[in-house]
């Protein structure tokens, strides 16, 4: 049988007029040919620029065998919502009222008289997310149709309870969703609320643990004194380099006053991501500060960012960083050292060694231009001090890290020389630290079958021999899918795709996790897997952050299975410990109903601009822009303007709303 969407004039239609199933258009024919046939009508309705009705359609439609299932055993008809807003309205309002919810793609199935006995949305083509597969839910309806007629008004509750009977034989549907609010109780009784931050000293940034805060605020009274007092302690602290930006390691105190001086890579490529997201003063000073600082201080000739910096210079731990101040009043004079005394916290007594102090900013004070012009003084004199010794070694995961919060900066911040570092550190990582390139993943392809494997470190552009772990492809595939989303190139998606492959090859469990080494590394006693943060990501809480992500660009259910079967598979650990979880966490609440997936097209310029800074306010959003509909990029695909207008495609728990062009609906739309 053809296809009789060809001679259609919507061009959502004309996407469709190749798929094997066989879809009419809305009319009285397709009714009386359903009761010729004794069959229920199966109701399809879309539109052009909707991000998972492609989805759907290459999973379901596309696929020879499920469309012969629903050429056999329906009449299908496909409707564009935007053509016929009459027939979208009426079944729209039936998939609420019998779902809850709705949007698009929307799937309903109706009796020969155009009454709805069963609606939904997006349904996968295997069980995943909580949801079976479509060709599940189409034998469901079909058995339902030949051997309950009579009962036809209340097959809809009995196809629920079928389906749900086959969710739950179909795997641990919903073992994921963690009790998130369990989770802010737990940390709420570890909450130091007088110095901010878990526990007692010594007191590490706690980075995951408040990214996943920083997404459930909104839902829960007792967070944001717990994010907004951590983050202002740590920043107002001796733990922050107050002259030079950069978070030292931890405090060795519980009032974040004296650190342990060594400043590492990754807690400053977490931290300047975290500050930049937080959309406040503080949070753009601080990310603003410590990104020009690990541009500074760890970036290296080949493009890429060292590990670390030293707590000791001259063999002293602290000497570069401490002040004393007879040492403010020689390099600032008389009056401004006295002021700066005051400011930084710096007593005779001293906070530290020897009546030296660190130097805190509990309080900004009412003379800003002051103080940078002290600040600049302090730094000028600093930098003729000894200066810690530079570890210079290129982590790949580290470095991951560091392309993540850069572009957050970047993005955030308005400061393009963000990411234009970010793009030199993601060269350096796929120039020096993969290898297997011999079979590229194709242009275009948003995916790779190429077994491109990372190595862990590299030095002076030269690579070394230790293969990398789960970390490091995590992190990378996460670095190199906030460029996708900051530069709009797909070579980047196709990157992340090949590691990720890699990784779901290589790195899985038999529960559905990951170990932290691949099935063909050097045998140790026992094969490594911890699933715990701990000052950076766990290498399961990386990669799960990358998968969704992926799923997000691409559409590809697989990587959203596998998110959801490694967040199943660590749901005690979130459960029990969730300081030692945080980056999991961040990813199942975010996951629980997305992540929201935005896409921001039109001609650049200052409406567009205003549409992506709102989109990326957005927690946990995933959003691209570009100036039109682009196929190399999924959620690009079939995006264009409206009315010439640059506009906002919003899509959530694989059903699509409207787009917008005003910044402030797209402000308004729920996270």
């Amino acid at each position: 049988m053809a296809n009789r969407l060809a001679s259609a004039t919507s061009p959502y239609l004309l996407q469709h007029a190749q798929n094997p199933v066989y879809w009419r258009e809305w009319s009285p024919e397709a009714f009386e040919e359903a009761r010729r046939r004794d069959v229920p009508v199966l109701l399809s309705v879309g539109y052009a620029a909707c991000h998972w009705c492609h989805v759907m359609a290459h999973e379901s439609f596309e696929d020879e065998t499920t469309a012969a299932y629903m050429n056999e055993h329906f009449v299908n008809i496909k409707v564009d919502r935007e053509e016929r807003p009459d027939v979208d309205a009426v079944y729209m309002a039936a998939t609420t009222a019998m779902t809850g919810s709705g949007g698009w793609p929307m799937t309903v199935v109706l009796d020969h008289d155009g009454n709805p006995f069963f609606a939904g949305t997006y349904f996968p083509d295997q069980p995943r997310h909580g949801q079976p597969a479509f060709t599940q839910v189409l034998q469901a309806l079909s058995e339902a149709w030949t051997q309950r007629r009579s009962e036809i008004g209340a097959v809809a509750e009995n196809v629920r309870q079928h389906l749900a009977a086959i969710s739950g034989v179909a795997g641990a549907a919903g073992d994921w969703q963690v009790d998130v609010g369990a989770a802010v109780e737990a940390l709420a009784g570890e909450f130091d609320p007088m110095a901010g931050g878990f526990g007692g000293a010594p007191k590490f940034p706690p980075s995951m643990v408040l990214e996943f805060l920083r997404r459930v605020a909104e839902t829960d009274s007792r967070v944001p004194h717990m994010l907004s007092r951590t983050v202002a302690a740590m920043a107002g602290g001796g733990i922050y380099d107050q002259v030079g930006g950069g978070f030292a390691r931890y405090a060795v105190d519980r009032g974040w006053v004296v650190p342990h001086f060594e400043k590492m890579l990754y807690d400053n490529a977490q931290l300047i991501g975290l500050y930049a997201r937080l959309g406040t003063e503080l949070g753009d000073r601080v990310a603003q500060e410590s990104a020009d600082w690990m541009i500074r201080e760890l970036g290296t000739a080949e493009g890429g960012f060292a590990s670390a910096l030293d707590a000791d210079s001259e063999g002293v731990e602290g000497k570069f960083y401490v002040w004393t101040p007879g040492e403010l009043v020689e390099v600032l004079g008389a009056d401004d050292g006295a002021w700066a005394a005051e400011v930084f916290e710096v007593t005779e007594a001293g906070t530290f060694e020897e009546g030296a102090s660190t130097l805190q900013l509990r309080h900004r004070p009412d003379d800003p231009e002051r103080l940078e012009s002290v600040k600049a003084r302090l730094l000028a004199a600093r930098a003729e001090r000894v200066r810690p010794t530079r570890d210079d070694k290129v982590v790949a995961a580290w470095n991951g890290l560091a392309i993540s919060g850069l572009v957050d900066a970047g993005l955030m911040l308005g400061e393009r020389q963000y990411v234009d570092a970010a793009v030199a550190a993601a060269e350096l990582l796929w120039r020096t630290h993969c290898v297997g390139l011999d079979t590229p993943p194709p242009s275009g392809s948003g995916g790779s079958t190429s077994d491109v494997r990372l190595l862990r470190v590299s030095r002076d552009g030269a690579a070394g021999a230790h293969a990398g772990v789960l970390e490091d492809y995590g992190c990378v595939a996460g670095g190199f899918l906030a460029l996708t989303q900051a530069t709009g190139d797909s070579t980047w998606l196709e990157r992340a795709t090949a590691l990720l492959d890699t990784a779901l090859t290589h790195f899985r469990a038999e529960d559905g996790g990951f170990y932290d080494t691949a099935d063909d590394a050097e045998a140790l006693v026992t094969r490594p897997r911890d699933p715990s943060d701990n000052a950076s990501p766990s290498g399961t809480g990386a990669m799960v952050h990358a998968l969704v992500t992926a799923h997000a660009l691409t559409g590809e259910g697989r990587y959203r299975t596998a998110a959801e079967e490694t967040l199943a598979a660590t749901s005690n650990l979130m459960t029990k410990a969730p300081r030692f979880a945080g980056w999991s966490l961040a990813a199942a609440a975010t996951m629980k109903d997305g992540p929201l997936e935005i896409a921001v097209v039109g001609p650049p310029g200052p409406d567009r601009d205003a549409l992506e800074a709102a989109a990326r306010r957005k927690p946990g959003a995933v959003v691209v822009v570009a100036d039109e509909a682009r196929d190399d990029i999924p959620l690009l695909s079939s995006r264009t303007p409206v009315d010439g207008k640059a506009a906002a495609y919003v899509c959530r728990g694989f059903v699509c709303e409207r787009p917008v062009t005003s910044p402030d609906d797209l402000a308004t739309t729920p996270t």
